[in-house]
């Protein structure tokens, strides 16, 4: 069974096994979830998750990220996964559109803080979580998001739960278990795109939270159904209604690492808005090289090219007709978002500020953003984009990108990924620090000055 093999592969992982370029690829990710969930931090936002972590106490194992005190580690891995997507401006992986490190690197850290992990341990940990959460999602790509469900809700307590239970000690059987265990809690409505609701942000901390639970489980005793994968009433006949060839998921275990395919966000946003936004950005700069000044008062028209992936997502129902009805459901509004960067010349944390979303100005020009459905044969958030601004004497500049900044294909190095960590956390010699710590993790003997040093940074505000 897929579970099984997976277990087997995960139990017999070491750090000697992991090529150096997916070590460091994996301490980018963590470098960037960590940073996310402290510009959540600083930015008030996540407040309600970390609220309620906090309420659920226990046992003093693991931190918050910026807190002082120590709860439960199954409450902290909770809070650290709703803070690190808050902002949506974490990671994604585009052939599974899935989050993975939102929901791996809160399980992980709390983990290994709880049970004082090496550093290589926890490197270990990570980057099986990490492989784990890629490979579900890309199984059945835009399967579970067709049936109403976030996929990185559905695939997070399964990665969450294969590190989780590393860093615990577990062998092949108990691991098998944790993720049958783990299944059961998959889930993660898209209800909030039709409402403006911000309960997205909760499912990585939902998944975080069940994904240490599911190993804790098994550890005990639990046992969880084997062929929860590939099973008829398993996890991808239930929620995408199809079967999957289970060896997609297992193909080159130990030589193909994708951890070199998730892509790092630019833009606070949604990903399957990025390539326009490059291509806007594109645009807006040849018009510069022309000698022309984008007015917004002079433009006609501003089309772009989406994948048909995205349109549902990104392009609903009141986008660009109406001002978005909440900071989240901004972040999902394409041509929202296309005109506030014409207006402001670039899309930042900033952009979706409450009092950013209720611009009249910009909800006129978001009026004037034409969408084109283009079929690409990748996947959507790994689209090619293509903008046209049309101003009101007939001219034109033209925009075009391979791919959005950050994917695979116009990757991120380290630092860059440094500098938007920097940019999060507000810089200064902590920040530096921090940067240091996540990058030596693999020769360091324990997670706790990663932790220290991101309280001494929000504390520091």
């Amino acid at each position: 069974m897929t579970a099984r093999r997976l277990a087997s592969w995960a139990a017999g992982l070491s750090i000697d096994a992991i090529p150096e370029t997916t070590r460091r690829a994996a301490l980018r990710h963590l470098l960037d979830g960590i940073g996310n969930g402290i510009g959540a931090r600083r930015l008030g936002q996540g407040g309600p998750g970390l609220t309620v972590a906090r309420a659920l106490g226990g046992p003093a194992q693991a931190h918050p990220l910026g807190d002082a005190e120590a709860i439960s580690a199954p409450a902290a891995a909770f809070a650290n996964g709703v803070l690190m997507h808050a902002l949506d401006f974490d990671d994604t992986h585009a052939g599974a559109l899935v989050h993975p490190t939102t929901v791996v690197a809160p399980a992980v850290l709390a983990v290994a803080e709880e049970v004082d992990a090496t550093g290589a341990d926890t490197v270990v940990a990570l980057v099986a979580g990490l492989e784990v959460a890629c490979r579900l999602g890309a199984a059945a790509p835009h399967g579970f998001h067709a049936r109403g469900l976030h996929a990185t809700a559905v695939v997070g307590p399964l990665a969450g739960a294969v590190a989780s239970g590393l860093l615990y000690g577990a062998g092949t059987d108990v691991l098998t278990n944790a993720i049958g265990i783990a299944a059961s809690s998959s889930g993660g409505l898209l209800e909030f795109l039709d409402t403006g609701a911000n309960t997205k942000t909760l499912h990585p901390g939902n998944a975080g939270f069940s994904g240490v639970l599911a190993a804790r489980l098994a550890v005990a005793g639990a046992s969880g159904p084997e062929s929860v994968l590939e099973g008829r009433r398993g996890l991808y006949r239930a929620l995408a209604d199809r079967d999957i060839d289970p060896d997609i998921i297992v193909a080159d275990l130990g030589t193909r690492w994708e951890s070199a395919s998730i892509g790092i966000k630019p833009y606070p946003s949604c990903q399957l808005m990025h390539a326009a936004l490059d291509a806007v950005g594109a645009a807006v700069v040849t018009a510069g090289e022309q000698g022309r000044e984008i007015v917004p008062g002079e433009i006609a028209s501003i089309a772009v090219d989406v994948h048909p992936d995205s349109v549902e997502i990104v392009c609903g129902p009141g986008t660009g007709t109406r001002s978005p009805r909440s900071v989240y459901d901004a972040k999902f509004d394409l041509p929202w978002s296309v005109a506030a960067l014409v207006h402001d010349g670039a899309v930042t944390v900033d952009t979706y500020a409450v009092d950013s979303i209720g611009r009249p100005e910009v909800a006129t020009t978001a009026g004037l953003v034409e969408v084109t459905t283009v079929p690409d044969d990748r996947p959507a958030a790994d689209a090619a984009g293509r903008a046209v601004i049309t101003f009101a004497d007939g001219s034109r500049v033209v925009g075009e990108v391979p791919c959005s900044r950050g994917t695979s294909g116009r990757p991120m190095d380290d630092a860059a990924v440094a500098a938007k960590f920097r940019g999060n956390s507000g810089g200064g010699d902590a920040s530096d620090d921090l940067v240091d710590a996540v990058f030596g993790l693999s020769n360091a003997s324990s997670v706790v000055p990663i932790t220290t040093l991101a309280t001494t940074i929000v504390a520091a505000g």
